[in-house]
C-alpha cells in the first residue's frame, strides 16, 4: 500500500510481517526471547518458532553445501533455490527441526524467508536533473539500472526507446515469481519506480519524464500481483544482478523494498547481499523506510529498514517539494524513517529526495491503478487508458536518487559506490531545523552531483562548488566537513566499508579531503591534506573525526559531551524520545495501527516498553 500525505494506513499483522515496497513500510520487529542465548545460529524470527510443535517455516541456510542439502532432506526439509551470492540455500522445513538444525556443525546460520511488499513534471526541476540534461547533456544513456520489483508493464508510450521506436527500452526482463518470459506488472509499483528512472514523459509532451530517460532498464520481478514476495527472491535477483553485470553494464541497482530489521548489518542475510554486489563496482540505492511518525503523528527516530540500515547502502529518505519547483518551500515528508540503525547504531539515511505525490507510470488494471484511481492522471495526448498515477512515499523518492546516480556514472564511468554515496552527500543541501537522522546530508542537488562526478572525471581547472552545499559527508556516525572529497583516495575503494576506521588491508582510511578552512580540525595545509581516521579504541572498531560534536547519532544531541546516559532525542511531547547511549537503556520497536510497542536492547532481563497506549 501507499501512504497519501495526510492520510493515516491501519497496518494488519500480516503486513507487518511482509517487507514492503515503501509506499508503506514496516519496520517488523519481534521481542527479545530467551531462547536466543540457547540457539544462536536462528535469526529471532525463527528463535521462536523453533518453540511450536507444529507448522513449517520458509528458510535461507547458510552454507550452501551438499552435506547441509542431505541434512535438510533429513529432518523432513523441502528443498528450493540456491543463492550462491551469499553462499546459502531456500528451503522449507519444520519447526520441530529447527533445534536440530541449529544444532549441527554443518550449519552456520539459518534466517527466516522473510515475506516482502513492494514499499514526475515537478519532480525533474526540482533536484536539478532537467538543468543536468538541458546544460550538460547527460540523460543515462549506456548505464543499465536494475529495477527490483513487482514488475514492468509490456507497453507504456513513455518507455519507448528513441532508438528504436517501436520497441520497449527494457534491455532484460527476468521473473522471480511466476517464472514468466514476457513482461508485465500485476501490482503496478515497478512501474511507477521505472518511469521515475527512465520514463521519457512521451504521453506528458515530456513534462513527466524520468530522471534519466536514457538509461536501459534491468527489471527483475521479484514480488507479485499483491506486491508481495520473499526475500529469498530478492536476493535471487541481486545474484542475477552480478551474475549478468558486464553483459547488460549494470551499474546500479534500485531497491524500493525493504524488510524489518531483526539484527545487525552485519548477519542479515539481505543485508549481506547487498554488499556483494556494492564489491562488484554496482550502487545500491535502498528506500528508508516509512515510519517516521507514529500512528497519532509523533515524531519517531530509528525506523530505518532492511537493506537500507547497511552502511555500504545508499538510504534515501523522502522529502515533499510542496508541488513548486522551488526548493525552499521543500520539507523533509514526516513519515520518511528517521536513524539510528537498530542494533548498529548507524547514521541514516544518507539524503532525501522527493517523494510526494510522484507523477509517473501507471499500469491498466494492476492492483494499484485500481486501488487508488482517484490519482490517475491523463497525459496531454489521448490514451485509452490515464497513462500516469500520482504516489507518495519512500519507494518513490528511491529511483529519484538512482536516476541521479546513472546521470553521474555516464558523467564518470570510474566512479565507485562510495565515491558517488560521497559526492551525493555532499552536494546535498542541508536544511535548517533538520537533524542529520532526519535529512542525512541534506536534500538531493542532482545538478551539483552531476557537475562534481563530472570535474572528477578530469579534475582540471576550477573546483566545482554552491552555496547551498552541505560541504560535507556522514562516514559512518563521523560529519566529516571543511575540505574537498578527492575520490583517489582509499576511502573510495570497493573494498572499503563505509564508516569504517581502516581498509580491508588494514590501513587506515583517508580521505583525502582538501582542507580549504581551519574547521579540518588541526589538519589544515598545504593543499591537499589528506586527512583520515583515528582509532578511539584498541581494536579500532570505532571512528573518530575531530571532536565529539562530530558525531550525529549521540554527541551532537548532547551538545558534545559523551551523552551516556542521556536521551539523544528531544524531549518535545510531540516527538517519541526512545534511545540513551548506554547500551541497557537502548530502546527499539515497531507500531501498529494503534500503538506502538517497543522492546529494548537488554533482551529477556529488561521490562519491555510501550508508547501510546
Amino acid at each position: 500500500m501507499h501512504e497519501r500525505a495526510g492520510t493515516r494506513v491501519a497496518l494488519s499483522s500480516t503486513m507487518r510481517r511482509r517487507v514492503t515496497g515503501f509506499a508503506l513500510v514496516i519496520a517488523g520487529v519481534v521481542p527479545t526471547i530467551g531462547h536466543a542465548q540457547t540457539l544462536p545460529k536462528l535469526d529471532i524470527p525463527l528463535t521462536y518458532r523453533a518453540t511450536l510443535l507444529t507448522g513449517r517455516s520458509p528458510v535461507i541456510v547458510q552454507p550452501l553445501d551438499t552435506g547441509v542439502d542431505v541434512l535438510l532432506q533429513s529432518v523432513g526439509g523441502t528443498l528450493g533455490r540456491a543463492l550462491p551470492i551469499i553462499d546459502a540455500r531456500v528451503a522449507v522445513v519444520p519447526n520441530v527441526a529447527l533445534p536440530t538444525l541449529a544444532g549441527s556443525a554443518l550449519v552456520q546460520r539459518l534466517a527466516l524467508d522473510r515475506k516482502t511488499l513492494g514499499l514526475m513534471e515537478r519532480t525533474g526541476p526540482t533536484i536539478g536533473a532537467t538543468a543536468v540534461r538541458q546544460t550538460l547533456g547527460y540523460d543515462g544513456t549506456g548505464i543499465g539500472v536494475a529495477v527490483i520489483d513487482s514488475g514492468i508493464t509490456a507497453w507504456h508510450d513513455d518507455l519507448t526507446d528513441a532508438a528504436a521506436p517501436a520497441s520497449q527500452r527494457v534491455a532484460r526482463f527476468v521473473d522471480f515469481v511466476g517464472g514468466q518470459t514476457y513482461p508485465y506488472d500485476d501490482y503496478g509499483h515497478g512501474t511507477h519506480v521505472a518511469g521515475i528512472i527512465a520514463g521519457n514523459g512521451y504521453d506528458s509532451s515530456g513534462a513527466r519524464s524520468g530522471v534519466a530517460p536514457g538509461a536501459n532498464l534491468v527489471v527483475l520481478k521479484a514480488l507479485d500481483g499483491s506486491g508481495s514476495g520473499r526475500i529469498s527472491d530478492l536476493i535471487a535477483a541481486l545474484n542475477y544482478v552480478v551474475d549478468h553485470q558486464g553483459e547488460l553494464n549494470i551499474r546500479v541497482v534500485n531497491l524500493s523494498i525493504g524488510a524489518g530489521v531483526y539484527e545487525s548489518y552485519n548477519s542479515d542475510v539481505l543485508a549481506q547481499a547487498t554488499r556483494r554486489v556494492v564489491e562488484q563496482g554496482v550502487v545500491v540505492v535502498s528506500a528508508a523506510g516509512n515510519n517516521g511518525h507514529t500512528s497519532s503523528g509523533q515524531t519517531q527516530y530509528g525506523g530505518i529498514t532492511s537493506p537500507g540500515n547497511a552502511p555500504w547502502v545508499l538510504t534515501v529518505g523522502a522529502a515533499s517539494h510542496m508541488g513548486t519547483i522551488d526548493r525552499a518551500d521543500d520539507v523533509v515528508a514526516s513519515f520518511s524513517s528517521r536513524g539510528p540503525t537498530r542494533y548498529d547504531d548507524a547514521a541514516k539515511p544518507d539524503v532525501v529526495a522527493p517523494g510526494v505525490g510522484i507523477e509517473s507510470l501507471s499500469v491498466p488494471n494492476s492492483q494499484l491503478s485500481s486501488t487508488y484511481s482517484a490519482y490517475l492522471l491523463n497525459g496531454t495526448i489521448a490514451t485509452a487508458f490515464p497513462p500516469y498515477l500520482s504516489l507518495t512515499g519512500t519507494s518513490m523518492a528511491t529511483p529519484v536518487v538512482t536516476g541521479t546516480v546513472a546521470l553521474m556514472l555516464q558523467a564518470n564511468p570510474a566512479l565507485t559506490p562510495n565515491a558517488v554515496k560521497a559526492i551525493v552527500q555532499y552536494t546535498a543541501q542541508p536544511y535548517a531545523g533538520y537533524d542529520a537522522l532526519t535529512e542525512g546530508a541534506g536534500f538531493l542537488d542532482a545538478a551539483g552531483a552531476v557537475a562534481l562526478a563530472q570535474y572528477f572525471a578530469n579534475p582540471t581547472g576550477a573546483f566545482p562548488s554552491a552555496a547551498t552545499w552541505s560541504a560535507q559527508i556522514i562516514w559512518g556516525n563521523q560529519r566529516v566537513r571543511g575540505g574537498r572529497p578527492m575520490p583517489g583516495t582509499n576511502a573510495w575503494r570497493l573494498d572499503t566499508t563505509w564508516g569504517a576506521a581502516r581498509t580491508a588491508s588494514g590501513a587506515t582510511v583517508v580521505w583525502g579531503v582538501e582542507c580549504t578552512t581551519s574547521s579540518c580540525d588541526g589538519n589544515r595545509g598545504p593543499p591537499p591534506a589528506a586527512w583520515g581516521a583515528t582509532c578511539s579504541d584498541a581494536t579500532c572498531n570505532s571512528v573518530t573525526w575531530g571532536n565529539d560534536s562530530n558525531n550525529v547519532v549521540w554527541a551532537q544531541q548532547c551538545g558534545g559531551s559523551d551523552c551516556s546516559g542521556q536521551t539523544w532525542s528531544t524531549g518535545d511531547s510531540q516527538t517519541v524520545v526512545w534511545g540513551t547511549s548506554a547500551d541497557q537503556t537502548v530502546v527499539w520497536g515497531t507500531s501498529d495501527s494503534e500503538t506502538v510497542v517497543w522492546g529494548t536492547s537488554c533482551g529477556h532481563d529488561c521490562d519491555p516498553v510501550i508508547w501510546n497506549r
